[in-house]
């Protein structure tokens, strides 16, 4: 672990490789688990207000999971994620004729019917943050239905941190990604 201002960044960020590999997975993070994506309380509000805009993306299961839960839940532990369909896959989740899942947030942004591009949360992964009151924990998030990104992040020689780079700067900024380049060619 290294500290880059008020962030405590895992040195598997720099250590392990990464690349998305979606003819194998075929986007399981949207599908699998037992929650939603993370959500910001700044994130809630924009879902409300784009929401309009992204439903002519979304299939009609997910269309009827948002309109009975709303844009967004509150868990039990009063966590923000998005909403499920059936306790399964993101009801925000589309998918490919290919069967690979996508996101209609995502689908409406490179459409250009919004400029939001989707929760911060789903941009980083499988970058992992935890906000606490003084810092922000910055953590690779292990999961074995990536097990096929890390083999071809491995072969093509890229480092978790590089593979998300855009959402890192769009979370901690030009300067934080800078300096943890600096780190990075120091180890």
């Amino acid at each position: 672990m290294f500290q880059l201002g008020k962030t405590i960044v895992s040195e598997d960020l720099i250590e392990k490789d990464f690349v998305c590999n979606l003819n194998a997975c075929k986007g399981a993070c949207c599908i699998e688990g037992e929650a939603g994506a993370p959500i910001t309380e700044e994130e809630v509000e924009i879902l409300k207000e784009i929401y309009p805009k992204v439903k002519p993306f979304l299939r009609p299961e997910g269309i009827v999971a948002i309109e009975k839960q709303g844009t967004y839940i509150k868990t039990d532990l009063d966590e923000l994620e998005t909403p499920l369909v059936d306790g399964k896959e993101c009801a925000y989740v589309t998918f490919t004729d290919r069967g690979i899942a996508s996101c209609g947030i995502e689908d409406a942004f490179n459409a250009g019917a919004i400029d939001f591009r989707k929760p911060i949360s789903c941009h980083l992964y499988p970058v992992r943050v935890q906000d606490y009151s003084e810092f922000a924990a910055v953590n690779y998030h292990r999961w074995p239905i990536c097990d096929d990104a890390c083999t071809l992040g491995k072969e093509l020689k890229v480092p978790v941190y590089k593979f998300v780079k855009t959402a890192l700067i769009r979370k901690f900024g030009e300067n934080w990604y800078a300096e943890l380049e600096k780190v990075a060619s120091e180890m």
